[in-house]
């Protein structure tokens, strides 16, 4: 029952190349970045991410795409990073994008267990029709349209639910049976992604007994965590400072 794993370095060194992982965080926030920075070193390639953004340039999973080593992401937002624009652009790298709450409950769907649902967001558009350019360069690969079906007079589009191979996540506190609570709005894309991965590793500023956690403030329970590491203070960066002249 005692999941913690001494280093992030241990914690990812089985990790291997073509897999799919997905990763918690919203822009700068709740971003997994020790357990990135030892999956870089590890050397781990050719990976399918699956997170709100795909870092910034030099922070979180940038620092993945900026040594090539994710051929594909599926996103939502996908702005604050210059490399991604270029590789994309390019066509050196795959993006599927995604509504955001969408994307979330993807993640959740996967995690729970549900193959698939229905939502009405992208109904009308090249997210349910097909046509959004997943490799750029000419548009080489575009996305396929997807079903749609009508429920009580309103069109919906099918999604899949997403499962990855592994999950990185970052939590304010857990302790030695793998139960996470977040902080604030670090609740962004962590819970769903602590869920939806096969094996979830989870970085943690405060390591505690079992126990020691309220049980009524338990955002992920033990049970979908395999590997906790504990990481101390994390200090989150200012992604656009705006200062009065």
């Amino acid at each position: 029952m005692d999941k913690v794993i001494p280093t992030a370095a241990e914690a990812v060194a089985d990790v291997p190349d073509g897999v799919t992982i997905a990763v918690g965080g919203f822009g700068l926030v709740g971003v997994p970045e020790i357990l990135i920075d030892a999956l870089l070193e590890q050397g781990a390639t050719s990976l399918e991410t699956v997170s709100n953004n795909c870092g910034t340039d030099g922070f979180g999973l940038g620092v993945l795409l900026e040594k090539g080593r994710i051929r594909r992401t599926v996103s939502s937002y996908v702005g604050s990073n210059k490399e991604f624009a270029r590789q994309y652009l390019s066509g050196e790298l795959e993006v599927e994008l995604t509504p955001q709450g969408t994307l979330a409950e993807r993640m959740r769907a996967g995690g729970a267990g549900i193959p698939a649902f229905f939502t009405p967001a992208g109904v009308g558009t090249q997210v349910a029709d097909g046509g959004l350019p997943l490799r750029y360069d000419g548009i080489a690969v575009a996305s396929p349209p997807k079903e749609t079906r009508d429920f009580d007079g309103v069109t919906y589009v099918m999604e899949r639910g997403i499962v990855a191979d592994y999950a990185l996540v970052h939590a304010w506190k857990g302790d030695r049976h793998g139960n996470l609570v977040y902080r604030a709005s670090t609740q962004n894309f962590n819970p769903a992604a602590a869920t939806s991965g096969r094996i979830t590793i989870a970085q943690v500023e405060h390591l505690v007994e079992p126990g020691e956690l309220d049980p009524a403030e338990i955002h992920t329970p033990g049970i979908h965590v395999q590997r906790v590491v504990h990481v101390g203070p994390v200090t989150v960066g200012i992604e656009n400072r705006t200062v009065r002249a």
